[in-house]
């Protein structure tokens, strides 16, 4: 990966606008109940990875769209304020992407998102974008836009020498041609166990080590921290603090943006990995996705 004095960072994915319903218990089928808070705020899993990686001192330079509405301005001023650079986020003639959030008493979310302008992103553009901006060292994808996208990103980021980091969230079937250009798989425990040929849970090391067999995998676990392991087969394990949850939202992004300015800036992957779950423990004490981010 080319080293510069700067970490580089692109991100290819979504920005979405939140729209967040806190309630101590949450509704079942044909129940109405009574919310203690609705909040809007800043979203999309790409945009969230970005403004982390920002915070975290890296260059970032986000590629998507959205669209010519209310949602898409403060989107794209939204970038403005956290330093990402939004040169290569199109305007689509769809509607900016958004996600509607649900959050119980305890801190845990169901979420309904709606993509919108996030699946017109061009491939051309998307891959345009990559051989185009200076000293990259890294490139994040999820999969809250079309997986052409993000393949297309990843074999032009390969070309030039760069880190990929997937992020297969929320969870959709993953091309092999996909897998071969993805330097780090980072799911959740949830999206782990979709994606085992056998469906296990991430209960113990032989199981995460058997997933990407000389590859690199982390799987983020919540309060119990985060388990990787990388392409030679050393596993690390890193504890989350213990806090008090009050809002889950976007925590896995926080993760992964830190994650992914800590290994272009030079840090060891462990090291990078223990920075990741400090950063997202903090980040479910607060309510809301970017808002919460240290």
């Amino acid at each position: 990966m080319p080293k510069t004095s700067e970490p580089v960072v692109a991100v290819v994915g979504s920005s979405m606008m939140d729209m967040t319903c806190y309630a101590e218990v949450l509704p079942t089928a044909g129940e109405t109940l009574i919310g203690n808070l609705f909040t809007t705020g800043f979203g999309g899993k790409g945009a969230n990875q970005a403004v982390m990686a920002a915070r975290s001192g890296a260059k970032v330079f986000m590629i998507g769209k959205v669209g010519d509405d209310v949602f898409g301005k403060q989107i794209l001023d939204n970038f403005t304020n956290q330093n990402v650079d939004s040169s290569f986020v199109g305007i689509s003639e769809l509607a900016t992407g958004v996600a509607h959030i649900w959050v119980d008493g305890a801190g845990e979310n169901r979420i309904v998102i709606v993509p919108g302008a996030n699946h017109d992103i061009d491939v051309d553009v998307a891959v345009n974008a990559i051989n185009s901006i200076s000293d990259l060292q890294i490139v994040i994808g999820q999969c809250e836009i079309k997986q052409e996208v993000t393949l297309a990103a990843f074999q032009a980021a390969k070309s030039r020498g760069c880190t990929t980091i997937l992020n297969p969230a929320p969870y959709q079937p993953l091309s092999e041609e996909l897998l071969a250009v993805t330097d780090w798989l980072i799911p959740n425990e949830t999206e782990f166990s979709q994606i085992h040929p056998d469906h296990k849970h991430p209960s113990d090391d032989e199981i995460i080590s058997s997933l990407r067999p000389g590859q690199s995998i982390i799987v983020t676990l919540g309060s119990k921290g985060a388990a990787m392991v990388d392409s030679d087969g050393n596993i690390y394990r890193a504890t989350s603090p213990a806090v008090i949850a009050i809002d889950s939202t976007g925590a896995g992004d926080c993760f992964i943006g830190t994650f992914a300015a800590g290994i272009s800036s030079g840090m060891e992957p462990n090291q990078a990995l223990n920075l990741s779950c400090q950063c997202a423990a903090i980040s479910v004490t607060r309510k809301g996705a970017q808002s919460s981010y240290p």
